[in-house]
């Protein structure tokens, strides 16, 4: 029968080594037929032993018996039955029926454990009656009889010595079931040794030794006593051993014979029915024969069998690990020899072809023999390890440098892994059950743990089916513990490759389907148990080595980038074993407590954010780590200040050297402990005070208390590295401890400008808004007591500002009082304006300009910004006077245009420093309420001149003019910070002051903050200025008309000459005149013109429709400046001529010419701010930026709804545009004059003429074809309701 038979378990028990004949020997599977199969003794009595037996004894109860016949006779006839019974059951055993059969056994079974001698003699006398009984039923009776005796709790002397006669003389006996009935009589004497193996052993002794080769069943059941792990006591087991060395050392004549040692050599080199599986007795001889030669004195003959052996095939595993026993135990006495057998059998041409040449392509039968020689060898150095035992250590380092070899140039496959593995394993725990090893210095243990990384490295990434995996980490966590310790750089490579081959395994449910594919499905979670165990038995195995601080750090870095993985089991796998870590310190405290735990924070981070993991075993199991680490945080903290720890042993305060008690109780393939003798006989007692409950429920802010600023440091870079996973409940969590942290401890923090520089960049990666808020929230309470620093660390990235940029600087002054600092320290950056080198000099090598720049920036946006309103408003003086400043240091500059990407549009480009620092002063006008001031230099185009150098002086004092016009009312407040301005160091700034002056010393405002003498001081001082710039404008101060009140009637005196010059023919002569005009008027100031003023709106006025562009443009600007002079003293004349331009001006905002269009929508601005209109920010904005007909209504609207007395006026002053030459001038009025008839269609018809109706409609039909879709339908409306309109007013 197949002993690979689906569905029978495999197994190294005692019971199944010595199961039936069938089950070991296929050899008999052409006599039995798989119908036939019989169940094993062993299986039958452990089956059959814990159940009640069945009905087939016919018992009677004593109560019957005792009134039939007298009981003597009763049990006689009792006896006499059931003896018959198991008689006729022995017969049967011949069946061919296999149910019939095994319940035959089964029955006789349960029979011997309720009378084993009735069934014992039984057997007997069958024996003895049946001579003649089949090859075929005797092999069955021994089967049987093997069961019975195994049942039996003991067997009388007689029998004992009955049976293994009767089993001595079958044991040799060739019949035609070959083996398989040798064995059956074998194995009686292998249950016989339960009750007395000392008899069984004196007769395999008188066997064995008689000088002739022994025979098969000889050796099998002697490899069945050596195999047997349930037989014999420990005591026995060691008695036995010494026997069976005895025996040997009595065997070493033999060895002089060469009948026995061929005999011998082909009994372990001949093949058998399957290579897999070893017979007993091939096992035996390799032991026999390996022990024989241990006793032998002679070292060449050793040597000799030895390269006999070698040279036989390699083919088969069991043959290669019995070759390699058999060379270990010659190791134990012939070290030497040994190694010089398996250094030239190394060095052979076969052994050196296998290694280099070997190829599978045209490979014989004879190729097989020597392919796998290398791995023969890496037994055979394992083995050599471990029977050396004390002798081992001088010879380790040569050892490995073998097996090194034959590993790295051997063929690839499981064979060689596999092989590697067993010696390795051999070898280490030879190493361990060595006294001194740890103190030992081993040059080689480097690169077998390179070996071992190279397997790690070739595990299958998707499958768990074999145990290489943990064999190959419980190997690293051995060779750990050996000195040298492994440098950081080949720890960290071991340490990524061990964690990835264990970490990066798929779910336990995706393996389990993955064995399914198997023949024999290995136990997924038992492997993936022991593999975890053995990864956190290699991590305790480092932190022992080097109990340190730093070491904890670099083993847990090493767990980092597996806790943030993607995939839940992934995380789940490496919280477990940072748990696990953490639970090994909290019972050992290997770590010194003077260290301090710089890196501590980045841990309570970790397990804090994993706390709110999607998986729940991985929340559950942060927890529990958080609770450890509080605990062993706690104790390291307190025994900061005991100088040593009373309940450890002298000199071993600092020294831990046990293990967790998961770790204590792993043992290596052979049994042992590792590192269970030598160094570590010690372990660290638990101390007294220790604990038995993990606090529950810890959280991070529950950790924080107890760090140090360093250790906080540390968790917030934590907590910022984490806001850029992909996982929202991740960031969500550390967001929150990022906010929590810098709530309580954020003043405590140093270093605050990286922490914001990265928040910003992770913030890239921040996509819910949850998250976002909550760490931008963190920015504003760190904000409270580092203001300075991160303004100093967001300057880096606001030029230009992106969107998260400008989130960043509101959370910065979200809170009133931050925000004022916040301006305070962006103020002084933007005044910190160093100038480059000149173009002489060396090439820029730091921008050190930029900041200036990002603060410009910054504070433009700003003032957008409603966490910062109020404080632009109370720091408006300082804003405005120093982005006036800023404006001329760009200037200064000069800087060119940046170059724009390839495909990149214009308009995506950002701003060029110029643009920002005029738009930042246009922002600050309008945010802060002077949007007046704005509309002035708007309306007048006047910002262009802060573009240029030669035309800023301009730019500033028509600035200051207007605020000056509009009485502002931060004008006293900005002539407070113009005095100390202009005591400046830098040039800039005292220009810009003194132009500003200049212009403010027509404000009647002025002598509340700075008296008439003071100013006058003021400009005196100014002239002695190293500036030419300023000494000019200090000049053209002093000459203010405030200083001589007489230079009023002279420039006055001067107005009719200038005004009766208009009409001279020369163009250039009548604008220059028109210019000189408005700036007298300027001059003048407060005292104005008089009386001349109606002459000037007059003679102004008309020159409106002047046909000479410039000329128009000249007359309209002259009329805006008149009316801006005498806005709240106008008498009703002028307020007369102010109503009559209106309309005029309002139709020229459609003038050919641009200059003319921007003059009168200054002035008709102007006019409406004189007529104290409504809506004047709404007139503003449609004069400025609005277009198409909504706009024209608009204005119509504030025209007629500001002048209702001058309608008739207003009406036909259209009404004569109408014959204007100016094609869209004419449109305007048609519009103008559409809008009236829309809205006051009786007034309109009573006062248009039939001529001007023609004209009007005549000019419809022309705005039918415009290109404008709005105003083609107005017109066509118009042209059907004016004749209707016009109809029904006639009579």
């Amino acid at each position: 029968m197949d002993r690979q038979r689906p569905g029978r378990p495999h197994s190294l028990t005692s019971s199944s080594r010595t199961s039936s004949a069938m089950s070991h020997n296929p050899r008999i599977l052409p006599l039995i037929s798989a119908s036939e199969r019989i169940p094993s003794p062993q299986e039958l009595a452990h089956r059959d032993r814990p159940k009640h037996p069945d009905t087939i004894l016919l018992h009677k109860s004593e109560s019957s018996q005792a009134a039939l016949v007298p009981q003597k006779h009763g049990m006689f006839m009792e006896e006499a039955y059931n003896a018959a019974i198991c008689f006729k059951m022995l017969r049967d055993v011949n069946t061919s029926d296999s149910v019939h059969l095994n319940n035959v056994i089964k029955k006789l079974t349960t029979m011997a454990h309720m009378s084993p001698d009735l069934v014992v003699e039984t057997i007997h006398s069958y024996f003895r009656d049946n001579p003649e009984i089949s090859a075929r039923h005797t092999f069955r009776l021994f089967q049987v009889l093997e069961a019975v005796i195994r049942a039996s709790d003991s067997l009388e002397e007689t029998w004992e010595k009955t049976f293994m006669q009767l089993a001595l003389e079958n044991m040799t006996k060739n019949t035609d079931l070959e083996d398989a009935y040798q064995d059956a009589a074998s194995n009686v004497l292998v249950a016989i040794c339960k009750h007395s193996w000392q008899a069984v052993v004196r007769l395999l002794e008188t066997e064995l030794l008689t000088g002739v080769f022994p025979h098969r069943s000889i050796l099998y059941v002697m490899g069945m006593l050596s195999s047997a792990e349930g037989l014999f006591t420990q005591e026995d087991k060691a008695c036995w051993e010494e026997k069976l060395t005895q025996m040997a050392v009595k065997s070493v004549s033999f060895l002089n014979s060469e009948a026995w040692c061929k005999e011998l050599l082909w009994a372990l080199t001949k093949p058998s029915w399957t290579q897999q599986e070893q017979s007993p007795e091939k096992a035996f001889l390799f032991t026999y024969y390996g022990l024989i030669l241990q006793a032998e004195e002679n070292s060449i003959k050793v040597r000799t069998h030895l390269q006999a052996l070698l040279e036989t095939s390699h083919q088969w595993p069991k043959q290669r690990e019995g070759m390699a026993l058999t060379v270990g135990l010659a190791a134990a006495r012939h070290l030497d020899d040994v190694w010089a057998v398996l250094d030239q059998f190394g060095r052979s041409k076969r052994v050196r072809w296998c290694l280099h040449l070997f190829s599978v392509k045209g490979q014989t039968p004879g190729d097989l023999r020597w392919k796998w020689a290398g791995s023969t060898i890496l037994l055979a150095y394992g083995q050599v390890a471990a029977k050396a035992k004390a002798h081992i250590l001088p010879w380790v380092d040569n050892i490995l440098s073998r097996m090194i070899f034959y590993f790295q140039h051997s063929s690839w496959d499981e064979t060689l892994r596999q092989s590697f593995l067993t010696a390795t394993l051999t070898l280490v725990g030879a190493i361990s059950r060595t006294e001194g090893a740890h103190s030992y210095e081993f040059s080689q243990t480097s690169e077998l743990v390179e070996c071992l990384k190279v397997l790690m490295e070739k595990e299958p990434p998707d499958v768990l089916s074999m145990p290489s995996r943990w064999q190959t980490l419980h190997l690293l966590a051995g060779l750990c513990k050996l000195r040298p310790p492994m440098g950081l750089d080949k720890k960290s490579q071991l340490l990524t490759t061990c964690l990835h081959g264990v970490f990066a395994l798929p779910p336990l449910d995706t393996l389990q389907k993955h064995s399914c594919l198997f023949l024999d499905p290995p136990d997924i979670q038992t492997l993936y148990s022991r593999t975890a165990e053995a990864l956190d038995t290699m991590l305790q195995s480092f932190l022992l080595q080097s109990p340190s601080a730093n070491e904890l750090h670099f083993l847990l870095s090493h767990l980092y980038m597996w806790l943030v993985s993607e995939k839940a089991h992934e995380r789940q796998r490496a919280v477990h074993s940072c748990v696990v870590l953490l639970q090994f310190l909290n019972h050992k405290l290997a770590l010194d407590p003077k260290e301090d735990l710089k890196r501590v924070g980045q841990l309570v981070g970790m397990l804090g954010i994993l706390c709110q993991d999607p998986d729940e075993v991985t929340r559950g199991c942060s927890l529990q780590g958080l609770g450890h680490l509080y605990q062993f945080l706690m104790r390291h903290k307190n025994a900061e200040s005991t100088p040593a720890l009373p309940w450890l042993p002298a000199g071993e305060a600092l020294q831990v050297t046990a293990q967790t008690p998961k770790a204590l109780s792993q043992r290596d393939v052979h049994g042992a402990t590792l590192w269970s003798s030598g160094d570590q006989r010690t372990t660290t007692p638990v101390p007294p005070e220790f604990p038995k409950v993990i606090p529950q429920g810890i959280k991070p802010q529950d950790m924080m208390q107890h760090l140090t600023v360093v250790e906080l440091t540390d968790l917030a870079w934590t907590a910022i590295d984490n806001l850029c996973v992909p996982r929202p409940a991740h960031v969500q969590a550390a967001a929150e401890i990022l906010r929590t942290l810098m709530k309580e401890h954020g003043a405590k923090l140093k270093h605050v400008a990286n922490m914001g520089r990265a928040i910003y960049l992770r913030l890239y990666s921040v996509h819910a808004s949850r998250a976002k808020e909550t760490a931008l929230q963190a920015v504003t309470l760190l904000a409270r007591s580092h203001t300075p620093d991160l303004v100093d660390a967001f300057l880096d990235f606001s030029r230009p500002l992106d969107s998260h940029a400008v989130r960043l600087w509101r959370a910065l002054g979200a809170e009133q009082p931050v925000s004022r600092v916040v301006l305070e320290v962006l103020l002084a950056w933007l005044q910190k304006r160093p100038l480059p080198r000149g173009a002489g000099g060396p090439r820029r090598s730091k921008k050190t300009y930029l900041r200036s720049l990002a603060a410009m920036n910054t504070l433009h946006e700003l003032q957008f910004a409603r966490e910062f309103k109020q404080a632009v408003r109370d720091a408006y003086p300082k804003l405005f006077l120093a982005l006036l400043t800023q404006m001329h240091y760009v200037l200064e500059l000069n800087l060119p245009a940046e170059a724009l990407p390839q495909q990149q549009a214009p308009e995506m480009a950002a701003p060029s420093p110029q643009n920002t620092s005029v738009e930042a002063l246009k922002s600050l006008l309008s945010t802060t309420g002077h949007w007046n001031d704005f509309a002035h230099l708007q309306l007048q185009g006047a910002w262009e001149n802060f573009t240029s150098m030669h035309t800023y002086p301009m730019g500033v004092g028509l600035l200051a003019r207007a605020m000056v016009e509009n009485q502002c009312q931060q004008l006293q407040a900005v002539l407070s910070q113009l005095l100390p301005s202009l005591q400046s160091q830098e040039e800039r700034e005292r220009k810009a002051a003194i132009l500003i002056l200049t212009e403010f010393l027509y404000s009647p405002l002025l002598s509340e903050v700075l008296p008439r003498q003071a100013a006058l001081s003021v400009l005196a001082r100014s002239l002695r200025d190293s500036s030419p710039d300023v000494r000019v404008s200090s000049l053209q101060g002093l000459g203010n008309v405030l200083f001589h009140p007489e230079k009023g009637a002279l420039l006055r005196g001067q107005l009719p000459p200038f005004l009766n010059g208009f009409f001279q023919n020369s163009e250039p002569v009548v604008v220059r005149l028109m210019g000189t005009v408005s700036e007298v008027l300027h001059c003048l100031g407060q005292q104005g013109a008089g009386a001349q003023s109606l002459r000037v709106a007059l003679k102004a006025r008309s020159f409106f429709d002047d046909e000479r562009d410039t000329v128009r443009a000249a007359a309209m600007a002259l009329f805006g400046d008149l009316v801006a002079g005498i806005t709240g003293r106008e008498t009703s004349d002028l307020r007369n001529q102010v109503h009559q331009s209106m309309v005029p001006l309002l139709l020229h905002l459609k003038d050919q010419c641009p200059a003319v269009t921007k003059q009168a929508k200054f002035a008709f601005y102007r006019c409406a701010v004189l007529l104290h209109w409504r809506l004047q920010h709404t007139l503003f904005c449609t004069l400025a930026w609005e277009r198409g007909l909504s706009a024209r209504h608009f204005l119509w609207t504030c025209l007629m709804s500001g002048s209702q007395e001058e309608f008739g006026i207003h009406l036909t002053q259209a009404l004569s545009y109408l014959h204007s030459s100016h094609r869209h001038i004419k449109t305007w009025a048609a519009l103008f004059i559409g809008y009236t008839v829309c809205y006051h269609p009786q007034a309109v018809s009573h006062m248009v003429s039939q001529v001007d109706l023609n004209l009007l409609l005549h000019t419809f039909e022309d705005l039918k074809r415009d290109p404008e879709p709005g105003t083609r339908e107005f017109a066509s409306r118009q042209l059907s309701f004016l004749p209707k309109v016009w109809a029904r007013t006639q009579p």
